[in-house]
């Protein structure tokens, strides 16, 4: 096993579980040395792990580990789609999406968990520019989606 699929494995995500699509969708996409990942949700083979909203039925605290679990997910994905993780050169950027209630207003600190998860993995690797966006609601009614945009290394 390569050095950061061990360090995602020490964190309690199997490499093997990676979640199937949940649509008519490619889950990466390679343009040149760039990928784009579609959004993940807090899920692995098994199924969705999280529903509800944040914070009346999901808490802050679990949000953000919903949003390391999309994190896992997607690095997951990479690694059945595309190849070992030692292929990321750099994230780009990380978009989360929050299904909160109308007055929450620190969905950032839910997407926290998927950022600290990328850096964990990926080290300096996996630092990137992020956007943290509350909504009204998410696929199958998961509290966290999360998109990735990265750079292959060549």
């Amino acid at each position: 096993m390569e050095e950061r699929e061990k360090k995602l494995s020490d964190l309690g995500y199997a490499i093997e579980k990676a979640p199937k699509p949940g649509g008519l969708y490619t889950p990466v996409v390679i343009d040149g040395d760039t990928f784009y990942m579609s959004g993940a949700v807090p899920a692995d083979s098994d199924g969705v792990k999280f529903t509800g909203k944040v914070p009346s039925a999901v808490n802050a605290e679990d949000a953000t580990r919903a949003a390391a679990l999309c994190a896992a997910s997607l690095l997951r994905v990479f690694i059945r789609d595309v190849g070992p993780l030692s292929m990321i050169d750099r994230l780009i950027k990380v978009t989360g999406f929050v299904n909160s209630e109308p007055e929450y207003t620190e969905p950032h600190l839910v997407v926290n968990g998927a950022s600290q998860l990328f850096l964990d993995v990926l080290g300096d690797a996996g630092a990137h520019a992020r956007s943290a966006i509350g909504t009204a609601t998410l696929p199958l009614g998961v509290p966290v989606e999360i998109e990735l945009i990265g750079r292959l290394r060549r």
